[in-house]
């Protein structure tokens, strides 16, 4: 099995790299970062321009851009956006706020939305099932900037009836907050709750309606009765078979869902003022800055790749009869 997920790793390297290019090429022939600036007022010298263009490379051929651009990666540097700040000491803050914002929010999405869809399965068409198939619907058909801006409304409704802001929905902190380290996790808690609901609320629906559907197929197969026949209770039988049985199929579902949902909650973040990676991309592109476009690209393409990779250890781990060795 080492070997066959070493070739995959291998593989999912090479496509990372073919992704950024193609993103570092595409940002290259559009963007206009002199034209920005030039457009300032009162506009820089024309010497800050020329030694502007030096410093992105912009006399280089693309593919001999990109080559120099990754030399630098390679070695930690992600060079300089357009308005000479080191995109490297953002990158780390940027990637820890979007981590810090969607791992427990997916994490939670994941294990409540199997559980929902795992009852929701073993009582089909019982009240429960309905309950959780009408919640489910209504997530998924409410655009996520409306979702967000209806739990920012209960979230204030909250905080006035009780008197105190216990939740508090805009921004990863509390600017210039002053405390101990158990004060100042309190109140990155206190930040976190609300985005985190948002995000975890869609997630359940969205698995819960696959793990219903997975788990279906599963409590009408042999090998269940055959378990039963055998000695295990119902309960034992779907636990320690029906359940891993269906989780086979969700293993795919589950890691790229982490890979996308990383750097496709934009809307996530500016609505509670995280301003993580897909933000980031966001200003990148707004300001036509190549090398934030491109070190964007290059962690979506790391997460999702990743998260590829992880999908197959999950499903050698699930089904030993896919493991190579």
């Amino acid at each position: 099995m080492a070997g066959f997920l070493l070739r995959r790793l291998v593989n999912y390297v090479v496509l990372a790299l073919v992704a950024t290019f193609l993103a570092f090429t595409l940002a290259s022939a559009t963007f206009d970062p002199i034209g920005v600036l030039q457009q300032r007022n009162p506009p820089p010298p024309a010497a800050s321009i020329e030694a502007k263009k030096r410093d992105l490379h912009l006399d280089q051929p693309i593919p001999q851009r990109f080559v120099t651009w990754m030399s630098g990666v390679v070695k930690g540097d992600f060079g300089q956006t357009i308005v000479d700040r080191p995109i490297t000491e953002e990158l780390g803050r940027r990637i820890g706020v979007s981590l810090r914002l969607f791992l427990l929010g997916i994490t939670l999405g994941i294990l409540f939305g199997v559980l929902l869809g795992v009852v929701s399965a073993i009582r089909q068409y019982k009240f429960s099932d309905y309950f959780a198939t009408l919640f489910s619907f209504i997530l998924l058909s409410t655009p996520v900037f409306v979702l967000g801006t209806l739990l920012k409304m209960g979230a204030q409704g909250l905080n006035d009836s009780i008197g105190s802001n216990v939740l508090i929905f805009v921004g990863e902190e509390t600017p210039n907050f002053q405390g101990n380290w158990f004060e100042h996790l309190g109140d990155r808690l206190q930040h976190l709750i609300v985005p985190t609901l948002a995000i975890a609320l869609g997630q359940i629906a969205y698995y819960s309606r696959y793990q219903r559907s997975s788990m279906l197929d599963v409590l009408g197969s042999d090998f269940l009765r055959t378990a039963q026949a055998k000695g295990l209770t119902r309960r034992k039988a779907l636990m320690k078979h029906g359940l891993r049985t269906a989780l086979i199929p969700m293993a795919t579902l589950f890691a790229f869902g982490f890979g996308l949902l990383v750097v496709g909650g934009t809307f996530t973040e500016r609505i509670f003022g995280w301003f993580g990676m897909g933000d980031w991309l966001v200003t990148g592109i707004s300001a036509q800055d190549t090398n934030i476009t491109a070190t964007v690209t290059l962690f979506v393409a790391v997460c999702v790749l990743f998260s590829g990779w992880l999908a197959d250890v999950l499903y050698a781990a699930l089904d030993p009869r896919i493991r190579v060795n």
